[in-house]
């Protein structure tokens, strides 16, 4: 009877706290018509104190999106254009000479903000990608001999485009593997998109009200962590991952030659903190199974790797994780 009347009080309890979700959403849906999905994504991000990786044809307001999150926020919001010459000081800063003061001084770069934009992150070479990721990582930047913590919350969407690979750097797999989601969008509907021609052949184009403050997501993220999460979701989880690294063991044999490689314990992590911050936007204080899922395809798509024999049969790692979610028993 305690454990079900402990639920009660916690479901009560991040209902009242998740409140902001709604008003957040509803400043948001002022600006981007549609794309529910993706500013759901960069809720769970921020939450999750996750960083996400976006990919779609330019024009699907990818940087309006996370402007207008910043600015509902009122946090501080830079969109850096990765390019092939950019390198890591222009990132991350650098040290210049003073003459007035005769001493080297330290220009701090745009990675200082809230919010970060690394448009068209596979543009630029491998030494600007691992100087970002580290940061990401580690939430600090050395400059010189010195360290420099980050400011919190710290999120970075990275964008690429699927269509133009020329000229291009690929993300290795184990950079790739440091965002905790990649989200997949598409074009908008019909109805969506003739809304976004009235809006912005409107005379006044909406602005965003200021909601919260970044101390707000901080104290939000520790909710999330009280969320509960029973242990036969973990064994879900689990069980979900295990299914990408020995697919014969859950009876997905014909998997075996698909795939090169399987979901890293990162995705283990990644699953169970989106799962819990998906419950949260949801208002609810424990996960359900439909968490899992929901968040499933952004957590694991950009960590299976496929083997020739999949490219060859035109399989995609959004087959597998279908098969794997319809096979993996459910609690």
């Amino acid at each position: 009877m305690s454990y079900n009347l402990d639920i009660k009080i916690l479901n009560e309890r991040i209902q009242q706290e998740s409140s902001f979700i709604d008003l957040l959403m509803q400043e948001m849906n002022k600006v981007i018509v549609g794309q529910k999905h993706l500013t759901e994504r960069l809720l769970i991000g921020l939450l999750s104190n996750g960083h996400i990786l976006l990919e779609g044809v330019p024009g699907l307001a990818k940087t309006l999106s996370i402007n207008t999150l910043a600015n509902a926020i009122d946090a501080k919001f830079r969109r850096i254009q990765f390019t092939p010459d950019l390198l890591p000081a222009d990132l991350l800063g650098t040290m210049i000479y003073s003459q007035k003061n005769e001493e080297f001084i330290v220009k701090k770069g745009p990675i200082f903000s809230n919010f970060i934009l690394a448009d068209e992150i596979n543009r630029a070479p491998a030494k600007v990608q691992s100087a970002l990721l580290e940061a990401m990582q580690e939430k600090q930047v050395t400059i010189g001999q010195e360290t420099y913590k980050l400011e919190e919350p710290f999120l970075v969407m990275a964008t690429q485009n699927p269509i133009e690979q020329e000229g291009t750097y690929p993300l290795p797999e184990a950079q790739v593997d440091r965002f905790m989601l990649k989200v997949v969008i598409t074009y908008p509907a019909k109805e969506e998109e003739r809304s976004i021609i009235r809006q912005n052949l409107a005379h006044i184009f909406p602005t965003v009200n200021k909601v919260l403050k970044p101390a707000d997501i901080l104290n939000a993220r520790e909710v999330v962590k009280d969320v509960y999460m029973d242990e036969k979701i973990e064994r879900y989880i689990i069980d979900i991952v295990f299914a990408t690294r020995n697919p014969e063991d859950y009876k997905l044999s014909k998997f075996r030659n698909m795939i090169s490689y399987g979901a890293s314990p990162r995705a283990s992590i990644s699953l169970a903190q989106a799962a819990k911050a998906y419950a949260f936007i949801k208002r609810r204080g424990f996960v359900i199974p439909e968490d899992v899922r929901a968040v499933c395809h952004d957590v694991l798509r950009h960590r299976i790797g496929l083997s020739y024999e999949a490219e060859a049969e035109n399989i995609r790692t959004e087959d597998i994780i279908n098969e794997i979610l319809n096979t993996v028993e459910v609690p």
